[in-house]
């Protein structure tokens, strides 16, 4: 039994504040030296973590706290990256489940401690974000003893210790009203609560693989919590799949161990540590890393099936060419062959060609952080419309996956949100009053019908809704629902948008471009009102005659183009659209440019 080491994770929702307090963890346990320069939100490494504010990889860190070393893994809060949460509970010992005292309890909350749950997992509460002024941190207690009986767990689990805490301003306490010191009671309870596994060190070395990193100096580093004996620099491995099938074979070239946020070399893992290997190929996360003696695989979660698939092919604009450095189809390909392997969450298939890729992952947040990544590195591409990955069950009937939404808006909008969530096909499960004229709204509706909803909704609660959204389970399909209904405003000819045009079609409806933003021919510019497409010229400029009028020289005032996230634009593609992207702009375009091409195919659709 290894006494010294404790690993846990921390479960919250998306901006609860777990990763403010893992810095203030690791500043008070003596984890930087005094001058040491620490950046804020450190465990959010990534450019677009730290742009967002939410964690999309799961990451382990070490401190060291009275002669014992906590290992403590950042899960991520968003549905999208379920896959990364499951396997990483089963690295962990116990849990803290943070919870903000003014929100209290979020889908994502819910959907991450009921894996925990069923884990086994005692969680230590933790009621976060004190010093808000809306604080209610004695009904967000109740409403979490709530979701743990709706949950169904036992009663050591329920028996759950709490503290009060603030992650920004680096204290925790067993009281409301404590003296609000410091973080040592959350440490402190953290040895206390968590029990060690019981480990055989005595055994072969072995342990599930439930990270994966692609690193250019080693190659594979496969992350994961050695489960018995110890791993040693140079020992023969081999991985075995869940069935228990030898994949691969191979030496155990480099042991790491996280001191801090760091990875540093060890020769020796001892049984209980989470460990970082390299020297493995083929080995992939929930395969069980091995001693050539052992031949039984350690049990892991299967990864959820995703739920949405797109297909990227090469950028086949005339503007190709002229923002991004990477245009091949090979330099596409060994990019989403290279995400496949990194991220377990995604799925990645070609045509015979080789020129087009079906990308399929759990969610419109993970395809387009996937698609925001490729354009900084300097990739240009065309995207299709997202497709949503149905199922057949026994019977043969069609299923859909359906998510759950839990919104939370001022009174005054809320039947306006039940009507635009009745569109589209949503069932609304709940509403609940959370005082102070606020409503909380909880629906089931078919993730097709969400696509590109989140800006909607914030229209129609004028920017002050919060909306969370969790995959719910597969049902059946709710039958055809209503597409877009504007038709397309698509550019006539190649070249630059004219001021005085844009002035003069703006009548006609919302318009995507500005003066000297480059146009081609298939190009959307804009929506009608009205369905149906229709072909306009934006590059009209004014007829300039040597005659002097009253009246013809007025400043042209043009509306601001709406700014669009990649989600937003890709949902309001219909099936003969695409997006054009590249490293400075995001085009909306006609799958076939040429206007004669693209009316001979409507009619052989039609006629078939």
């Amino acid at each position: 039994m290894n006494n010294d080491i404790r690993n846990i994770t921390i479960i919250a929702h998306v901006d609860h504040g777990k990763t403010t307090l893992i810095d203030n963890l690791m500043k008070q346990s003596g984890s930087f030296r005094e001058n040491e320069v620490v950046d804020e939100r450190l465990m959010d490494s990534g450019e677009l973590e730290k742009e967002r504010g939410i964690t999309i990889l799961a990451k382990p860190a070490s401190i060291n706290w009275k002669d014992t070393r906590i290992n403590i893994i950042d899960t991520p809060g968003h549905r999208d990256f379920a896959a990364e949460v499951e396997r990483v509970l089963s690295m962990a010992d116990g849990a803290l489940l943070l919870i903000d005292s003014a929100e209290g309890v979020m889908p994502q909350t819910k959907f991450v401690l009921s894996k925990a749950l069923k884990q086994g997992l005692k969680p230590i509460v933790v009621i976060n974000k004190l010093d808000k002024a809306d604080q209610r941190a004695n009904e967000v207690l109740d409403e979490t003893f709530d979701l743990f009986v709706s949950l169904d767990a036992n009663e050591e689990q329920l028996d759950f210790p709490v503290l009060y805490a603030s992650g920004r301003s680096g204290w925790a306490d067993k009281e409301v009203e404590g003296p609000r010191e410091n973080l040592n009671p959350l440490l402190d309870l953290i040895l206390n609560h968590v029990k060690p596994a019981k480990f055989e060190k005595e055994k072969p070395f072995a342990m599930l693989s439930t990270l994966l990193y692609a690193d250019s100096f080693l190659g594979r580093s496969l992350v994961g919590r050695i489960t018995q004996g110890t791993a040693k620099a140079n020992q023969s491995i081999k991985a075995i799949n869940l069935k228990g099938e030898k994949i691969d074979e191979g030496k155990l070239t480099k042991i790491f161990r996280y001191e801090g946020t760091k990875k540093m070399p060890i020769e020796v893992g001892e049984a209980g540590d989470i460990v970082v290997i390299a020297g493995l190929e083929k080995a992939n996360v929930a395969d069980t890393i091995c001693d050539l003696d052992v031949n039984e695989p350690i049990s892991a979660t299967p990864i959820d099936p995703p739920t949405m698939s797109i297909t990227i092919t090469v950028n086949t604009s005339p503007l190709a060419g002229k923002e991004g450095k990477k245009l091949t189809s090979t330099q596409i390909r060994d990019r989403l062959l290279q995400e496949a392997q990194n991220n377990v969450g995604i799925t990645f298939s070609e045509n015979n060609g080789n020129d087009s890729f079906v990308v399929s992952g759990r969610g419109e947040l993970m395809l387009e952080i996937l698609l925001t990544q490729m354009r900084r590195e300097g990739f240009e591409m065309t995207v299709s419309p997202p497709k949503v990955l149905y199922q057949i069950d026994e019977s043969g009937k069609k299923l859909e996956p359906i998510e759950e939404i839990t919104m939370d808006l001022d009174e005054e909008f809320s039947s306006k949100v039940i009507d635009s969530m009745n569109k589209r096909k949503g069932k609304l499960i709940d509403l609940k009053d959370t005082g102070k004229d606020k409503k909380r709204l909880i629906f089931h509706a078919p993730t097709r019908g969400l696509m590109g909803y989140t800006s909607r909704f914030l229209t129609l609660t004028k920017g002050n809704g919060v909306i969370n959204r969790i995959f719910h389970s597969y049902g059946p399909f709710e039958g055809e629902m209503e597409g877009r209904r504007n038709g397309a405003l698509i550019a006539m000819e190649q070249g630059k948008a004219v001021a005085f045009a844009i002035f003069n079609l703006q009548a006609r409806g919302e318009m995507f471009v500005k003066h000297n933003d480059p146009v081609y021919p298939g190009m959307i510019v804009g929506l009608s009102p009205k369905p149906g497409d229709m072909i306009i010229n934006v590059m009209k400029g004014k007829k300039l005659t040597n005659m002097r009028t009253q009246g013809t020289d007025e400043n042209v005032v043009l509306t601001p183009v709406r700014k669009m996230s990649i989600a937003e634009q890709l949902s309001m593609l219909n099936t003969d659209e695409a997006l054009e992207i590249t490293p400075e702009s995001c085009r909306l375009r006609k799958s076939i440019l040429d206007p004669h091409e693209r009316k001979r195919s409507e009619k052989s659709g039609a006629a078939a």
